[in-house]
């Protein structure tokens, strides 16, 4: 069930992804080739389905936060939280940015 408030999150941070623009190398390199396992469409890039997230820490770490503290499964380890982003979301260097995110939290967050 989606509630109002995660419609209203999730649509500013697609706005959000529209409005960077920026793409590495990578992703241009991607989007060039055409076995149509990337594109764009209204801004927002898509690489085998999933959403590329440009480079940009802000919009990073509120996908981080939100699928590292979702309400309903409480707090997930590196592996289920890396399988909860990568259901919608992609970007280079993803899997090293959940694992420090996630060590920090233990380190200062999660054991309160």
């Amino acid at each position: 069930m989606i509630w109002r408030n995660q419609v209203v999150e999730e649509t500013t941070l697609l706005e959000e992804i529209q409005w960077n623009g920026a793409k590495e190398q990578e992703v241009l390199k991607e989007l060039e080739k055409e076995d149509r396992q990337s594109w764009e469409e209204n801004g927002i890039v898509y690489m085998n389905r999933r959403i590329y997230v440009p480079n940009n820490r802000k919009i990073k770490d509120n996908i981080l936060q939100e699928n590292h503290e979702p309400v309903d499964t409480g707090y997930p380890g590196q592996q289920w939280m890396m399988e909860l982003i990568k259901r919608n979301y992609w970007w280079p260097g993803i899997k090293n940015d959940v694992k420090n995110y996630v060590q920090e939290c233990f380190k200062t967050r999660c054991d309160t």
